[in-house]
């Protein structure tokens, strides 16, 4: 790509091996969940170090069906970071709790142990903490409080595959971990998610939920091993991930290393030639850990003008997040004050996602940052 092309925020890595792997499940027969859903849990269960995992349509259905597993629902309050993706807040709201928003870290923007602490009442039922940008939440802090007071602490993972927290793989991270094969993950299905967990009973009420409260799957009813009668145990959605959608995601997560060392490069190269007088990249928070550099994030001023400017001149850019409380239902539900989340309300106004994935070179990098500092000195 020269310099005259648009560089897009995004692009999805998909190789013609991938292709053919969609090609060969199109021509199995099989396209809703059978076999390849079966083998793509099984492999991911193995690459986040869970025991179980149920594979659905969407990173927003697993957080859903985890809080259904754990009985969340009216009179509940579950604390969350502002600064995620809304539908991680929706949720709580589509079972009838109530979203407890906590201020979070500055230098990583995951959610703050100390404020969460202060937000816990007697009706606190989970935390849900979001690894965000890759970085991990600060979990043993969590964990501490979720084990005094007897809370769920439950993972938002949607940028955390390849995240290695103090030895301990984002799998093994809460109760549940909540992952997103979205297009602009780090790897994907188009479409798609995963619940991992220890717990044999939340991932086999998931495995019902997610397919209207039916006990047998399509694959155990029509598949080989013989038909077999099926009921309805319990009323449930329609949170099935296709045999489609899992041959992509089994073609993908073969790649997720050789990707995660790209990103790594890409990741150092901004580290090493952002100017750090004017951006201001997140950085992980703890020793000990590995971070998925699923986002490159700054912090710039006039934010707004910076990315309108950037774009224009050829970079695609992004913004994760603006603060959920900010967001016109949110904000008319919540009434939350100016100043209650300072750090989120901070970066919620500056905060700035620049291109990061595979197909990327070193030179898009420096295309990327020439682009940004000279727009930077133009708008003061």
């Amino acid at each position: 790509m020269d310099s005259s092309e648009f560089l897009p925020f995004h692009r999805p890595t998909i190789y013609d091996s991938h292709v053919q792997a969609v090609a060969g499940a199109l021509r199995s027969g099989w396209l809703s969940s059978a076999q390849k859903v079966e083998e793509f849990e099984k492999a991911f269960a193995l690459t986040v170090g869970g025991r179980h995992a149920v594979a659905v349509n969407s990173c927003t259905a697993a957080l859903h069906l985890t809080l259904l597993c754990l009985k969340v629902g009216p009179g509940d309050e579950v604390i969350t970071s502002p600064i995620t993706f809304v539908s991680a807040v929706s949720v709580i709201e589509h079972v009838g709790a109530v979203p407890v928003f906590a201020d979070v870290c500055p230098e990583d923007l995951t959610i703050d142990p100390i404020s969460v602490r202060e937000k816990i009442t007697t009706k606190t039922k989970v935390i849900v903490a979001t690894h965000f940008a890759g970085f991990p939440a600060h979990m043993d802090e969590l964990e501490t409080i979720a084990g005094e007071l007897g809370i769920y602490l439950i993972t938002d993972a949607a940028h955390a595959i390849e995240t290695v927290y103090r030895g301990r793989p984002s799998g093994q991270l809460g109760k549940v971990a909540c992952y997103s094969f979205y297009p602009t993950k780090n790897i994907t299905t188009g479409e798609g998610g995963m619940i991992v967990t220890d717990d044999a009973s939340v991932a086999d009420q998931a495995r019902s939920l997610r397919m209207h409260g039916v006990t047998k799957s399509a694959w155990d009813r029509y598949g080989p091993g013989g038909y077999k009668h099926w009921d309805v145990v319990e009323l449930g959605w329609k949170y099935n991930m296709s045999d489609i959608q899992a041959a992509l995601g089994l073609a993908q997560l073969a790649e997720i290393d050789l990707w995660l060392g790209k990103r790594v490069m890409l990741d150092n190269a901004y580290r090493a030639f952002v100017d750090r007088n004017a951006v201001f990249p997140l950085e992980p928070s703890s020793a000990g850990v590995r971070w998925a550099r699923h986002l490159f994030v700054v912090r710039v001023q006039n934010r707004d003008c910076v990315m309108s400017e950037v774009q224009r001149r050829g970079i695609g850019v992004g913004v994760h997040f603006r603060a959920v409380y900010r967001l016109k239902y949110y904000q008319e539900k919540y009434r939350i004050p100016e100043d209650a989340l300072p750090v989120a309300e901070k970066a919620s106004n500056e905060v700035l996602s620049l291109p990061l994935y595979p197909t990327l070179q070193v030179g898009h990098v420096y295309q990327v940052l020439d682009v940004l500092h000279k727009v930077i000195r133009d708008v003061r």
